[in-house]
């Protein structure tokens, strides 16, 4: 397949934190040292190879940056010390940025500047509209000894926000989702029948929900916590965004209710997992924390701090703080807002789409393949 060459890929992913693509000559220990480099899949090599050449469209082709999970054991073993595994996160990144028909995602990857004046200015976009829109702050508690929240920020108006929000999110990730098919399918898509992609549509779901190619890393550790991020994350997202009634009331009810319970573990587990990431970053114990970009500390602080200030919400709201209640609401909103509209849609929870998808149209491929 003729290839047309980018030159500037091993500096535009240089940018993006890859290792030094000039160490690689190709020993091939890495893939035989990955776990899930089998079954015609030979990364981190082909992904290093297509950035060294600066074939970008084989690049944009190719599912295999997404079908690594970065457990850190090519870049342990690389004898040159190339740090494919960091690399192939760099493609990952870069990969982002060519599906965003905004060309957003490049420019938060890139450029602090860009990245946290997104962040900071969308934060105070929030706090300003609550200064303008906010309700009565009533201090008399409830009958049940609450804070009157919803007078604070009427439930139905957050309601109406957060439709608007989930409007914006699949707006801009379903159109680079799709960006990304018309690229790994390439001519493809119009010669391999229907069948193939209604056989394997079950991967999509299972992918998306367990990741559980992870089990196949030698950590199983790493599986596990990333388990219990995606639980306390999408059941925190789902009761926020699509029970919000059910969730922000005036009415406290008692500990055991499954409003409070579910609550209660989904932030636990998120704080428990951030800060455990956030951690090993700091200390670099381990491979794969070795590296950071500022979009993974991003993403971790701005989930640790959703988090916490949901949690201190809460605890204002049902003990009868409320000036700490409202207060604490908008800091909550100012950091959860800039988190989904910026981070799920140009950023490192994306990924969360990309991976299910790739390994999705892989096995299509794969499929279609085997009958010839």
């Amino acid at each position: 397949m003729a290839s047309k060459v980018d030159l500037q890929i091993a500096a535009k992913t240089r940018k993006l934190g890859s290792g030094d693509l000039d160490k690689c000559y190709h020993c091939g220990i890495c893939t035989a040292t990955c776990p899930l480099s089998a079954n015609g899949v030979s990364f981190p090599r082909k992904v290093l190879r297509n950035l060294q050449l600066g074939l970008k469209d084989r690049l944009m082709a190719s599912p295999e940056p997404w079908l690594c999970y970065y457990c850190g054991d090519c870049s342990e073993s690389c004898p040159q010390g190339a740090e494919p595994g960091e690399t192939v996160m760099a493609a990952r990144r870069f990969l982002t940025s060519l599906y965003d028909w905004t060309g957003l995602s490049f420019k938060l990857y890139t450029s602090k500047a860009w990245e946290f004046g997104a962040v900071i200015g969308l934060g105070l976009l929030v706090v300003l509209a609550f200064v303008i829109f906010h309700g009565p702050m009533v201090t008399e508690l409830t009958p049940e000894g609450g804070v009157q929240l919803n007078s604070f920020a009427p439930v139905h108006v957050i309601e109406t926000f957060d439709i608007v929000m989930g409007g914006f999110l699949a707006l801009f990730l379903l159109s680079n989702v799709f960006r990304m098919f018309l690229h790994v399918m390439g001519d493809d898509r119009k010669k391999i029948p229907l069948k193939y992609y209604f056989s394997e549509i079950m991967t999509l779901p299972i992918h998306f929900a367990t990741q559980r190619r992870w089990k196949d890393c030698e950590d199983p550790g790493l599986w596990k916590r990333h388990m219990v991020l995606v639980f306390g994350y999408v059941t925190m997202f789902v009761m926020i965004v699509g029970f919000l009634p059910w969730f922000q009331t005036e009415k406290i009810h008692p500990f055991w209710h499954p409003q409070r319970l579910l609550g209660y573990l989904a932030t636990a587990a998120l704080l428990y997992v951030t800060g455990y990431m956030i951690v090993g970053r700091i200390k670099k114990s381990r491979l794969i924390h070795k590296f950071s970009h500022s979009t993974d500390w991003l993403f971790l602080i701005l989930l640790f701090l959703t988090s916490l200030t949901g949690i201190l919400l809460h605890l204002f709201r049902v003990n009868g703080f409320p000036m700490s209640t409202y207060v604490t609401y908008v800091i909550h909103m100012a950091i959860l807002v800039p988190m989904l509209m910026i981070e799920v849609p140009f950023g490192k929870w994306s990924h969360l789409a990309y991976r299910p998808l790739a390994i999705y149209l892989h096995k299509v491929k794969q499929k279609a393949a085997a009958v010839k």
